[in-house]
């Protein structure tokens, strides 16, 4: 079986000493490549090359942004539910949601030895688990999106990222604090289409799902479409007030260890074959926690078995 160990040597929780330890354990399992990603894009342009070489196995360890190019270059190159690399996660970022999601472990110790056993389990049945994804038609999205607080969120981070400030959860949430209550000063100028229904005006932010949990908050999980997954449709979560209080509320069971989203300014579903998101001005983007800039209207749809990885069966299975 042959496999390239593409490392992001920049992403926040990755060390030389646990790069070696990962790619010495991979080799008892793999005829391995090692390549570390040194630009932006870098990570596609090897998940390219390795996907018409005919690799078998793409072993990410990074974070999601990593993970979103790695899978951006497998489907640009040979397109979706197509025979290509499997891929696998060794958590190296701040958040790590997409392989958190997966059912791997945050610790890459952990993660590695998880990686080691899903390999030889492989050896025996010849099958890897396949997930959707979303076609966000200019790239592919793996867990998340969003249009609107989300993308300033994102925008802000990378900003201060930009300037050599560690980008931790406590900063994030900081950070989205800021951009929150910026936003509730600011008419609301989305609209979101959903199948089968009227167009729903007044929109303030929407957050689209692959996967749940949205995100975590260090080890805590911040759930907003709790029934989405990587074998469902996509979810969608939007706000139509801006009313702080009200938020609050909704922010006390987006943490909460049951959730159980409702608010009368919510509007959520974890099931959609589609979902379009329109603006009448240009809003702020991102995709897999990615700004991808300013855009009046987006289209995310669900992609069923776009992917095969290397990761436990789904919970349930």
């Amino acid at each position: 079986m042959r496999a390239v160990l593409i490392v992001n040597p920049n992403a926040t929780s990755t060390t030389p000493a646990g790069r070696d330890l990962l790619a010495h354990a991979l080799e008892s399992r793999v005829k391995l490549s090692v390549v570390h990603t040194d630009h932006r894009g870098h990570a596609v342009e090897i998940a390219q090359q390795a996907a018409r070489g005919g690799v078998d196995v793409l072993i990410v360890h990074g974070g999601d942004g990593t993970v979103n190019e790695v899978v951006n270059g497998i489907l640009g190159e040979l397109g979706p539910g197509s025979a290509g690399p499997a891929v696998g996660v060794v958590p190296g970022g701040a958040a790590n949601v997409f392989a958190r999601a997966l059912g791997i472990s945050p610790d890459p110790t952990e993660a590695t030895n998880q990686l080691v056993d899903l390999l030889g389990e492989y050896r025996r049945t010849k099958t890897w688990r396949r997930i959707g994804l979303m076609d966000c038609q200019e790239r592919w999205g793996v867990f998340t999106a969003g249009m609107g607080v989300d993308g300033d969120v994102v925008a802000a981070v990378e900003a201060q990222r930009a300037k050599g400030r560690k980008v931790t959860a406590s900063r994030y949430i900081r950070v989205a604090v800021r951009e929150m209550l910026a936003n509730a000063r600011r008419e609301p100028s989305l609209t979101l289409h959903l199948p089968g229904r009227d167009p729903v005006p007044g929109v303030h932010f929407a957050f689209v799902s692959n996967s749940s949990p949205w995100t975590y908050a260090n080890r805590r999980p911040v759930w907003t479409n709790p029934g989405t997954t990587f074998e469902t449709g996509l979810g969608v979560f939007a706000i139509t007030s801006m009313n702080v209080w009200a938020n609050l509320r909704v922010v006390r069971q987006m943490l909460a260890r049951t959730p159980r989203l409702e608010a009368k300014h919510l509007i959520r579903d974890d099931d959609l074959d589609w979902l379009r998101v329109t603006s009448d001005t240009p809003v702020a983007c991102q995709i897999d926690g990615d700004y991808v800039g300013l855009r009046e209207q987006m289209k995310f749809t669900a992609v069923a078995d776009a992917l095969a990885v290397v990761a436990p069966p789904p919970v349930g299975d």
